[in-house]
């Protein structure tokens, strides 16, 4: 399975998935609620985050899937803010406990499972430093999440992803 999570507009989200049924889409109805830091997810209801709503299982829609592919409006070198509040949503994916990887300290695995990472920003002006910032974070990100980056990508707008050769779904 693929988790798509974007930000974008219902007519261009239907035009990248159609009738595609291997996907799991999470985008911005404007009812996600932002993480308040309880670490709940990881010690009242492990793997599950305790604020009740279509976003509390994202670390099981993440162990579930092969890909996930990030769709995203370029904040200052960042995710858009929604996809942001997923990202921290999303952190009851790993445990709690530490352990030492590259000689940094990263959560341990909670699932046995290994995916890659699609992100694609988008955006009229996103300048170099932006991306560099992006970059880095992208990378973060994957260190974190314990996954391989399959793409990444800098777009001008959404549009322009059709012309990325297969990449999205």
């Amino acid at each position: 399975m693929k988790l798509l999570i974007h930000d974008l507009c219902e007519e261009d989200s239907r035009e990248l998935v159609g009738n595609e049924v291997n996907v799991k889409v999470i985008c911005d109805k404007g009812t996600i609620h932002t993480c308040i830091g309880c670490f709940g997810c990881w010690i009242k209801t492990p793997g599950r985050c305790v604020i009740d709503d279509e976003f509390s299982n994202m670390g099981e829609y993440i162990s579930k899937c092969d890909e996930v592919i990030i769709i995203s409006k370029c904040f200052y070198g960042g995710y858009s803010p929604f996809i942001k509040n997923v990202m921290d949503r999303s952190i009851s994916y790993v445990h709690p406990y530490f352990e030492i990887r590259n000689n940094e300290l990263h959560h341990r695995k909670r699932y046995d499972n290994h995916f890659e990472l699609s992100v694609y920003f988008y955006g009229e002006d996103i300048t170099e430093k932006e991306k560099a910032t992006a970059e880095k974070l992208v990378k973060a990100n994957s260190i974190n999440l314990m996954c391989k980056i399959k793409n990444l990508a800098f777009l001008k707008d959404i549009k322009s992803i059709n012309e990325l050769e297969g990449v999205i779904l």
